[in-house]
């Protein structure tokens, strides 16, 4: 008698295994890693490895071939695999259709740390105050995301064109400049007329060893400006580009400013452009709406809202930084 004819005998229906290690099996099946699928799932590499363990014993098969720096799917795997998908896929859409009938409208929006902290959030009251029955949720995340699995209606996205997609809005462009506070400008001991006087000043830099983030150093900015030999007075490593703005603000040393995330600093006074030119960036920022969510009114709404904020941060762009 097999297993499963035994457990019916006995009159017990077989324990079906809990969404929660589905969604950890789906993920490692499709990147064929633990650890990715742990990045994904916020979730360490063994406690993505034990839910693995947990849903085999549970099932009692093998899902994985554990090999030496490699992963692969057993018989069984490749057989649960597609199963596991859709369960998943369904629970979003009821999930997603019990939502949309709440009494409350929900919204969930991704985009970068920075994007969210200096320039969608301090605006985003003129939307909620307008739209009282939304509920706006932000998450901040520098993947990539799928915007469908991971359950979010729009993505405000920063790159070249290519990463933007066929569907991407694109909202408005960048231009990346050199500021500083009024008080550093007018400091009379360390003068900064030119790009050259940067050499007596701190930089303030994006902490990037690995060099994946070249557009926010300074290095790019010193090249096209031919001062490759600058050396400044000293620099300043943040970990965020939402940090090095603020620490700007407060004095510590210059910036690299980007267009649509420093004008309200500058129009404020708290920033000033100590020089008259500009770079334009070959990025952008673009909004993504999922599919899924093009339909809802409050997803519409919200683009619309962005645009209209897009249009009037490209208007008075040129005034701003020149």
């Amino acid at each position: 008698m097999s297993k499963w004819n035994a457990i019916l005998a006995h009159g017990a229906a077989p324990r079906l295994p809990s969404l929660d290690l589905l969604k950890g099996f789906e993920a490692a099946a499709r990147l064929l890693s633990f650890t990715a699928a742990g990045e994904e799932l916020h979730l360490t590499q063994s406690a993505m490895s034990r839910q693995i363990k947990e849903l085999e014993t549970q099932l009692g098969v093998a899902l994985f071939e554990r090999r030496h720096r490699a992963l692969a799917l057993t018989d069984a795997g490749r057989t649960l695999f597609p199963t596991a998908v859709q369960v998943l896929q369904a629970m979003r859409a009821a999930t997603d259709q019990l939502r949309a009938i709440s009494a409350r409208r929900a919204l969930a929006v991704t985009t970068t740390h920075s994007f969210a902290a200096l320039w969608l959030i301090p605006r985003l009251a003129g939307f909620t105050r307008n739209h009282p029955g939304v509920d706006v949720r932000i998450t901040t995340d520098t993947r990539v995301q799928d915007l469908e699995r991971d359950g979010l209606d729009v993505a405000i996205r920063h790159g070249p064109s290519a990463i933007a997609g066929p569907n991407a809005m694109r909202l408005f462009g960048e231009r990346v400049f050199p500021v500083c506070s009024p008080a550093l400008l007018r400091d009379p001991k360390r003068p900064l007329r030119e790009p050259a006087d940067l050499r007596n000043h701190v930089l303030l830099q994006y902490d990037d060893p690995e060099g994946r983030h070249p557009w926010l150093h300074w290095k790019t900015w010193l090249e096209v400006e031919g001062l490759t030999d600058l050396r400044p007075a000293g620099s300043l490593l943040l970990s965020g580009y939402e940090q090095i703005i603020p620490a700007a603000i407060a004095g510590h040393g210059v910036a690299l400013g980007r267009s649509p995330l420093v004008r309200e600093a500058i129009a404020a006074g708290t920033l000033v452009a100590p020089f008259k030119r500009s770079a334009e960036s070959a990025r952008a920022y673009y909004a993504i709406v999922a599919k899924t969510a093009s339909a809802r009114p409050e997803v519409s709404e919200f683009v619309a809202w962005l645009r209209g904020e897009a249009a009037a941060e490209e208007r008075p762009r040129a005034a701003a930084i020149r």
